[in-house]
């Protein structure tokens, strides 16, 4: 088994990386589509992005159940998440605050996972999605609240249909699933606001 002292470190200063990589969320999610880029050093075990550690080291805690896709759950990564966040792995989808994916080709069916309540439509799952790029790929023209017109964001992303099954959002609304797209350093948020115009190669 994994020592505690030989887990990677997390956040070097626990204070300042957290606000920065806060800060690029909240600027993710305002603007969706568009990439932001996670500044903030930190330290995840093998297979856990530069992006998605950094997003778990800010954002998860105690209080946020966590649940991880069969790439993610391996006993290091449980005991990172654990010991850096406190947050609970739970092996329910359907409670989870978060869903931390390193599969995606393989993610499942959106309605395993939380979807929210009319009283309560926070209380739904955001998927942190790690992909192969968010420079080159499929076009996407994405357009909704927090978008000028239209965006197209350049991606590489499993599972191809992903707007496809994030369609049921508009549905749901204001319940749904909100995404966070990660390839390394950078990330890009689709809230369950955001629509797909069309998608191309």
């Amino acid at each position: 088994m994994t020592a505690i002292a030989e887990l990677p470190p997390g956040f070097s200063d626990k204070v300042l990386p957290a606000q920065a990589t806060f800060r690029s969320v909240m600027n993710a999610m305002a603007r969706p589509g568009k990439v932001e880029r996670i500044a903030a050093s930190a330290g995840a075990p093998d297979g856990v992005m530069h992006g998605a550690a950094a997003i778990a080291l800010t954002l998860f805690d105690h209080d946020t159940p966590v649940w991880l896709d069969g790439a993610m759950s391996t006993p290091d990564v449980a005991k990172w998440l654990k010991f850096h966040t406190g947050a609970p792995i739970i092996g329910d989808p359907a409670i989870a605050s978060f869903a931390l994916i390193g599969d995606p080709e393989n993610l499942p069916a959106l309605d395993r996972f939380a979807l929210g309540s009319g009283e309560y439509p926070d209380r739904s799952t955001t998927l942190i999605l790690q992909i192969g790029s968010l420079s080159q790929g499929t076009a996407y023209e994405l357009r909704g609240p927090g978008i000028d017109g239209s965006a197209v964001l350049t991606a590489t992303i499993e599972p191809h249909d992903l707007f496809d099954q994030l369609a049921v959002n508009a549905t749901l609304f204001p319940r749904g699933i909100d995404v966070v797209l990660v390839a390394g350093d950078e990330i890009v948020a689709i809230p369950r606001t955001t629509r797909l115009a069309h998608g191309k190669d």
